[in-house]
């Protein structure tokens, strides 16, 4: 039987964490917008409703408040992503299904996904954000390698790499895509399509 002390407790943390994710939304629009090298804690809190001593209450720095932003953000991207790629009957229609996907995700919020590459690239100097970035990285090689065993299943056949390479080669696409997105390249969403589709069939026998 649950304590009254225990209830309470499991309350507080609950209104706390409720409070921590309402923060971090709010401020996630200001980090995509200025990115990791332009932002601060007061800098957020000028773009936000809420004060720099409240941000500082629920996050110890600008590190533990992006870190949480993006693995929010993510972790939100991969149940949407794969909600979205439907009922499919076909290696084609499935090869198909994620490159719609992954090229609706890329164009819903360029910015947010600019936002977690300039978070990983900064993990290559900031050893606080190296386990998350590590973290959000093994859930998205996770997510695309389950893709590809489905195509497999599919075709009736097995990858021929390993979930790191196939990561690499489809978040290769996805990053390559955002940039000449950023850089108003028409094209980008549609090659985006494109590549994807044609990289399945290339990762199995």
């Amino acid at each position: 039987m649950t304590s009254a002390a225990a209830v309470r407790r499991r309350t507080r943390v609950d209104k706390f964490e409720e409070r921590r994710r309402e923060l971090a939304d709010a401020a996630l629009l200001a980090l995509a917008d200025l990115g990791y090298a332009r932002t601060s804690l007061r800098t957020i809190a000028e773009h936000t409703k809420f004060s720099h001593g409240l941000l500082h209450y629920y996050f110890a720095d600008k590190v533990e408040l992006i870190t949480y932003c993006v693995r929010r953000y993510k972790a939100a991207c991969v149940e949407r992503y794969e909600g979205n790629i439907g009922e499919v009957s076909t290696p084609d229609e499935f090869a198909t299904a994620c490159g719609v996907g992954l090229a609706t995700a890329l164009e819903d919020a360029p910015l947010m996904h600019r936002l977690w590459y300039d978070l990983r690239s900064q993990a290559m100097f900031e050893e606080a954000f190296r386990d998350d970035v590590a973290q959000i990285d093994e859930s998205l090689q996770n997510m695309m390698w389950r893709n590809l065993r489905a195509y497999a299943e599919l075709a009736g056949t097995e990858p021929t790499c390993t979930p790191s390479d196939a990561y690499a080669l489809f978040d290769g696409l996805f990053q390559r895509a955002l940039l000449r997105y950023l850089a108003g390249a028409e094209e980008a969403l549609d090659d985006l399509r494109r590549g994807i589709r044609e990289l399945f069939p290339r990762l199995v026998n």
